[in-house]
């Protein structure tokens, strides 16, 4: 009898540099989470984040949006795709597209996504200058389960920094994606566990 032990496996969507997708491989090759990184896949083909995964010895794949006619069928080629490694969770990692009611309910309960404010506040974009410009004291992150509805689904967990008198949307983004690059491991953790 083997005693293998058979981890989850994840796949990661980026659509840039994908600072968020090198926090988890990271923390995977120090053995802090204990999944499969079966592929990272990106809607660009520009995205730096592929060059990275490959060089880790990650499965990728790039599937430009602007090669298909609608949002639907972009979906429908990226779930097949996905579909390939059976998944047990989704990571949204800088993943810059609204995805479709259809998509998110095929990977319903397996759909994460990091979001750079305290959710329920500041859904969408600019999250960092609206945070200033609404006084906020404090700023963070949140992983949250993706529903069709944007950034709003469950809240999985949550880092939370301080809002600074001296603070710009750079400053205050920097010391923010500090935290998404623990928060996000761990709350993957979290799920799997």
């Amino acid at each position: 009898m083997s005693d293998l032990i058979i981890k989850p496996s994840i796949v990661i969507l980026i659509s840039g540099r994908g600072s968020n997708m090198k926090s988890i491989v990271h923390a995977v090759e120090a053995g802090d989470l204990e999944v499969n990184v079966a592929a990272v896949i990106s809607n660009r083909p520009d995205a730096a984040g592929i060059e990275f995964a490959q060089q880790a010895g990650i499965a990728t794949a790039m599937i430009d949006h602007k090669d298909y006619q609608s949002r639907e069928l972009f979906d429908q080629a990226l779930a097949k795709e996905i579909d390939r490694y059976s998944p047990s969770l989704v990571v949204l990692a800088g993943f810059m597209r609204i995805l479709t009611t259809e998509f998110v309910e095929h990977f319903a309960g397996k759909l994460i996504n990091i979001h750079p404010a305290l959710l329920p506040k500041f859904k969408g974009l600019n999250t960092h200058q609206r945070a200033i410009d609404a006084g906020e004291k404090e700023h963070g992150a949140s992983v949250h389960m993706v529903t069709a509805e944007l950034d709003d689904g469950p809240v999985v967990l949550q880092a939370r920094v301080p809002v600074l008198d001296n603070d710009t949307e750079e400053s205050l983004a920097a010391r923010v994606l500090e935290q998404e690059h623990i928060l996000y491991p761990n709350a993957i953790k979290q799920l799997i566990s």
